[in-house]
C-alpha cells in the first residue's frame, strides 16, 4: 500500500502545485422527490414530506456564497434534491451566484436535458453526476430510481458544449476492487475531468446505519489508483469530522482537494484548526482558511450586489447568524 501511496504522491507532485483547497458543496435543499437512495439521509425523511418544502430560502443561500468567497472556499458544486428547483429557480440563483463569485461554478441537480444546460450556460462550468458507484447490480440496490443512464447522457451533452464532466463514487457501500475495472472504463469513455472519492457516512434510518465506515487505506487506495491512471485528473477526498486524522494520508494519495466537512457549523473550532495542519503535514500549502475570520466590511459587499433590497436585507440577517456562531466558535477554542 505504502508503495501505491508513493507512486501516486509522486505522479501528483509532477502534475500539479503543493496548494489544497477546501470546496464546499452548497445544498439548496435537504428533500428529494426521488428520496429512495439507500445510503442518502434524504431517503430517511417522512414519505408525506413535501421535498419543495426542504428548500433553504435564498437570503441562506446566498449568505454563504458571500462567505466562500471571503473565506477562500472554492466550490465543489452547487447541489440540492432531484426534483425541488424550478428551471427559473435554478437561472435565477445561478446568476445571483455567479454576480457574488465572478466565477462560473459546478452543478449538480441530476440529470439535465441539453435545453436546460444551454439555457444555464452562462453560469456554470460543468456538471456533477451523482453516479454513486459504477458497479450496475450494486447501483440498482443503492440507487434504484437513479440509473446512471441520463448522466451518461448528460455527459455526452456537456461534451458538445464545452462543458466540464465530474462525477461521485461512494466508498464503503459493496463495492470491490475488481470494479476498479469499471470506474477507469467509465472516466475514460466520458472523459471525466473530476471525481468527488467520499467514504460511506452510515446514516441512521438507512440500510447502512450499521455498517462500518471505511477505513483511510480503503479510501486512499481507490485515490492512488486513479491518480496513477489518470495523473491530470482532479480528485477531491471527502472527510466527515471525525476523519480528520486521515487528511494527509488522502492528500499523499493524490487528492487536490478536501469535502465534506460541515465548515460552518465547525469554522474555528479544534477540529477545523485540525485540517490545516494535516495540510501541512502532507506538505501541501491551504489556501483560504477554516479558523479565522476576514476582515471584511460584509455591508458593503452586499451592497455592491444587483438585488432588490428585501433580498439584501435577509442576506445580511443570515450572514449575521452565520459569523455569530463562526466567532463564537473561535472564542470557544481558545479558552
Amino acid at each position: 500500500m505504502q508503495q501505491l501511496i508513493n507512486q501516486a504522491s509522486e505522479i501528483y507532485q509532477q502534475n500539479f502545485n503543493n496548494e489544497v483547497s477546501f470546496e464546499r458543496a452548497v445544498f439548496f435543499s435537504w428533500g428529494c422527490v426521488i428520496g429512495d437512495c439507500t445510503f442518502c439521509y434524504m431517503s430517511t425523511q417522512p414519505l408525506d414530506k413535501v421535498a419543495k418544502e426542504t428548500k433553504r430560502s435564498n437570503a441562506s443561500i446566498l449568505a454563504e456564497f458571500l462567505l466562500c468567497k471571503h473565506l477562500g472556499w472554492d466550490i465543489g458544486f452547487f447541489t440540492g434534491g432531484i426534483g425541488v428547483l424550478k428551471p427559473d429557480e435554478l437561472e435565477y440563483l445561478l446568476k445571483a451566484i455567479y454576480q457574488i463569485t465572478g466565477e462560473k461554478i459546478w452543478l449538480s441537480v441530476g440529470p439535465v436535458s441539453k435545453p436546460l444546460l444551454q439555457r444555464y450556460l452562462p453560469y456554470i462550468k460543468g456538471v456533477v453526476g451523482s453516479t454513486e458507484t459504477i458497479n450496475p447490480i450494486l447501483h440498482k440496490q443503492v440507487c434504484p430510481s437513479k440509473p446512471l443512464k441520463p448522466y451518461e447522457i448528460m455527459f455526452e451533452t456537456a461534451k458538445e458544449l464545452n462543458l466540464q464532466r465530474a462525477m461521485t463514487f461512494i466508498v464503503g457501500m459493496g463495492e470491490t476492487k475488481e470494479d476498479l475495472i469499471l470506474l477507469k472504463q467509465f472516466i475514460t469513455k466520458h472523459q471525466i475531468n473530476k471525481i468527488h472519492i467520499y467514504g460511506l457516512i452510515p446514516q441512521k434510518g438507512t440500510p447502512f446505519q450499521n455498517t462500518i465506515m471505511p477505513t483511510k487505506e480503503e479510501q486512499a487506495w481507490w485515490i492512488a489508483n486513479l491518480r496513477i491512471t489518470f495523473p491530470k485528473l482532479d480528485i477531491q477526498c471527502g472527510i466527515w469530522e471525525d476523519r480528520t486524522e486521515r487528511i494527509s494520508y488522502l492528500l499523499d494519495a493524490g487528492s487536490n482537494s478536501i469535502s465534506k466537512f460541515k465548515a460552518l457549523k465547525l469554522f474555528g473550532t479544534d477540529v477545523a484548526r485540525e485540517i490545516e495542519r494535516q495540510a501541512k503535514f502532507a506538505n501541501r500549502e491551504f489556501k483560504g482558511t477554516l479558523a479565522k475570520l476576514p476582515n471584511i466590511n460584509w455591508q458593503e459587499e452586499i451592497n455592491r450586489l444587483d438585488l432588490d433590497n428585501k433580498l439584501k436585507e435577509n442576506i445580511k440577517t443570515k450572514l449575521d447568524l452565520y459569523l455569530n456562531k463562526m466567532k463564537k466558535n473561535i472564542i470557544t477554542s481558545s479558552l
